[in-house]
């Protein structure tokens, strides 16, 4: 069998990696962006435009789609590629985030985690294998195992326990179904996520126990929780500095555009946050001089395009000023537009830093890039 990931560079300066994941829904080059389609949607995009920006894989929200419509509607269906015509890869995640955020509704035990649902109050429990289970169901080409992520800060002792149990969840994961497994025809690789909150050796902890299982790629969990960025690097950098070289590394929830490069420089793979697709609908754009917020009175006669330099269909065909327009209108085109515009730039920015790194010059890459976006937002 085809193994999930092949490495293709490591930049000679930084331990920035350029690859390629194979899946059965088509092949991902690494670094990749993927964006948050929490209701097997990207909100504001059709599949169509998404396809068009360049995006080949997806991350799915397992805990929203369990509850509405349900693991056996979109089994039924075929799947979610079916249900969503989405013909390329897709990540599903355990839920372990949503867990965490929605804390107060929860209850975190061995066997698993009770909750009650935040649309209508019902009581329901997920064990490590119901997540797994409802991830086949939902079928997925990458699942996560279940996890506890705990906020920052953390005391140590609730630390530890979370990271063993996340580890014993992590195996009773790849017991039920193995690390990769077939639903609706097509394989299914399981990750491990790495814990063990903002304590060093808790991570290392958590990386012996779970790179044990062997599976075919690790997440390092978590972290982007409120925790100083300084120390966002430096456990990323710790984790990524153990994890098997020959195996994808994906930060959870991570971030601006400058995070994103500077994880790749500590050698990450993979990343998905819900930053380009929000700031787009409350008017913010990114852009290589930094952010832009389009709804300022600054905009209101500016017929520059939001990036000059970016290829974007909103930067190819409309300005400042009608994006602008939009917003006070209460226009969704406007959030349309500006989501197409900040995804395309997250993806774009992946495509320029994997050229960087397979020519041997992510170093300067980054300096270039950093050199510009200061100027723009000191």
């Amino acid at each position: 069998m085809k193994p999930l990931f092949t490495l293709e560079a490591v930049d000679p300066e930084t331990g920035a990696r350029a690859g390629r994941l194979a899946t059965d829904h088509g092949e991902i080059l690494t670094p990749v962006f993927m964006p948050v389609g929490t209701q097997g949607v990207v909100k504001a995009l059709t599949a169509e435009q998404l396809e068009a920006l360049g995006a080949r894989i997806v991350l799915a929200n397992t805990y929203h789609l369990y509850l509405r419509p349900g693991a056996a509607r979109v089994a039924a269906a075929g799947g979610l590629h079916a249900l969503a015509a989405w013909p390329h890869a897709l990540l599903s995640d355990s839920g372990g985030y949503q867990f965490y955020s929605l804390r107060a509704l929860n209850a975190v035990r061995e066997e698993g985690v009770g909750f009650r649902s935040h649309l209508d109050g019902s009581r329901h429990f997920l064990g490590p294998e119901d997540v797994i289970d409802v991830q086949a169901a939902l079928g997925a080409d990458i699942v996560m195992p279940l996890d506890e992520c705990l906020p920052y800060p953390s005391e140590r002792a609730p630390a530890a326990v979370a990271l063993a149990r996340t580890a014993r969840w992590a195996r009773r994961c790849r017991d039920h179904r193995g690390p990769v497994f077939s639903a609706h025809g097509h394989r299914q690789f399981l990750f491990g996520i790495v814990q063990g909150a903002s304590y060093a050796d808790l991570r290392r902890e958590s990386l012996a126990a779970t790179c044990a299982l062997d599976l075919p790629g690790y997440a390092i969990g978590g972290l982007a929780v409120g925790e100083p960025k300084s120390q966002l690097f430096e456990l990323t950098g710790l984790c990524a500095s153990l994890l098997p070289p020959d195996r994808p590394r994906y930060l959870m929830g991570v971030g601006f555009p400058e995070d994103l490069l500077r994880a790749v420089a500590l050698g990450v793979d993979m990343f998905d946050c819900v930053m380009p697709t929000r700031n787009a609908r409350k008017g913010t754009l990114f852009t290589r001089a930094g952010r832009l917020v389009v709804k300022n009175a600054s905009c209101a006669d500016d017929q520059a395009p939001p990036d000059s330099a970016c290829g974007c269909p909103c930067c190819r065909r409309h300005s400042r000023a009608y994006l602008r327009h939009l917003f006070q209108a209460g226009e969704t085109t406007a959030m349309t537009l500006a989501t197409l515009h900040n995804l395309y730039f997250y993806l774009d920015l992946m495509r320029s830093a994997r050229a960087a790194i397979l020519e041997g010059r992510y170093g300067a890459f980054l300096r270039e890039f950093f050199a510009d976006y200061a100027m723009a937002t000191d």
